[in-house]
């Protein structure tokens, strides 16, 4: 389901999606620069708690963070040329670890991607809102219950 939300209404979103989220899920970000992907990643990881200051991993692929009540792992693909090349920094050790994995370009990857995980797509529509469509894909179950608790469904 896609909304349009403003910067407050994402925040909302942000907080209740940290509270649903448990050991193992994987976030796909996805959107243009500038849409608000780190931003997202940031507001998630103080929601569980993590204390250390989060910027984009761009140059390094992937950051951990343990501070927070889940291990953290984030990643920044967008300068992979190939999916193949995820796996050279042990990507199937985060995916399936004990953290919750986000990773910002996530479509690069995509199939790489884990049969189950969280997709949000953001699309630039202004200086002050974005549109948001949040989806799991492979679980259509929890896609459901995702939606209600994060207060996204009709």
């Amino acid at each position: 389901m896609k909304k349009n939300l403003s910067f407050g209404e994402i925040d909302e979103l942000v907080v209740k999606l940290s509270k649903y989220l448990k050991s193992g899920d994987v976030i796909s970000l996805e959107g243009d620069l500038g849409t608000g992907k780190t931003t997202i990643v940031q507001k998630i990881s103080k929601e569980l708690g993590i204390k250390e200051n989060i910027k984009s991993p761009t140059f390094n692929y992937v950051l951990e963070y343990n501070s927070g009540k889940f291990p953290l792992y984030h990643f920044d693909v967008y300068r992979i040329s190939d999916p193949m090349e995820i796996y050279e920094i042990g990507y199937e050790d985060y995916i399936y670890g004990e953290g919750v994995t986000i990773i910002e370009w996530g479509n690069i990857i995509e199939t790489e991607l884990p049969k189950e995980y969280i997709k949000i797509l953001l699309e630039y529509t202004g200086e002050e809102s974005r549109n948001i469509e949040v989806r799991v894909e492979g679980n259509r179950e929890r896609e459901r219950e995702l939606l209600k608790n994060v207060g996204f469904s009709n």
